[in-house]
């Protein structure tokens, strides 16, 4: 499956120029337009695996149309067109959480490259956040399985490791989860 990209770019012929080194190398455009406030809206319906966005744009410009589609968790990966190689820019790219800044002219030999690390590095964003949550979930149910075990050992004068068996006997009987045993108990107590 090719990757859904929208770009945001004022100018119509570069905008055009840059579908079609996308379309070229088997990317899919599936949106365009010339500005940013259009470019959000387009995201929310659309929701591409990356935006390509002109900084410089009429009603609202790339850096703050970025910044509310990454607050608002509309879109992840964002790569930034620009003629402006300034630190400010740059350092305001890089506070918003962009994944790449390319300086104008574009061209494939400058364009490509960053759009596939952009993309690599927001897969890698991804996995590293379900991975943290996954890790997350973990620890909340090990902490609910360590109060009702608690809970067991003063209610019933128990051991830590009978408490346990007690809990993990119940998840298998009852065909539940344990942390969903141990918030029962929690809530019995």
């Amino acid at each position: 499956m090719s990757k859904k990209i929208v770009i945001a770019e004022d100018e119509p012929i570069t905008r055009m120029d840059i579908s079609e080194i996308l379309t070229g190398a088997g990317y899919n455009v599936v949106g365009m337009a010339s500005d940013g406030f259009d470019i959000v809206e387009m995201c929310k319906s659309l929701k591409p695996d990356l935006v390509l966005m002109d900084i410089k744009m009429p009603l609202l410009d790339g850096l703050k149309a970025s910044r509310i589609l990454l607050e608002e968790e509309i879109a992840s990966c964002i790569v930034l067109l620009t003629a402006y190689s300034t630190r400010e820019f740059i350092n305001e790219a890089k506070g918003i959480g962009v994944m790449g800044y390319i300086v104008k002219p574009i061209n494939e030999k400058n364009l490509l490259p960053a759009i596939e690390i952009a993309l690599a590095k927001d897969e890698e964003m991804k996995y590293m956040k379900e991975s943290m949550e996954k890790a997350k979930g973990e620890l909340e149910a090990r902490k609910l399985v360590e109060r009702a075990k608690g809970i067991l050992m003063n209610k019933g004068n128990v051991t830590e490791e009978e408490a346990y068996n007690m809990i993990r006997k119940l998840s298998m009987d009852k065909r539940a989860p344990m942390k969903d045993i141990a918030k029962a108990i929690i809530m019995n107590r």
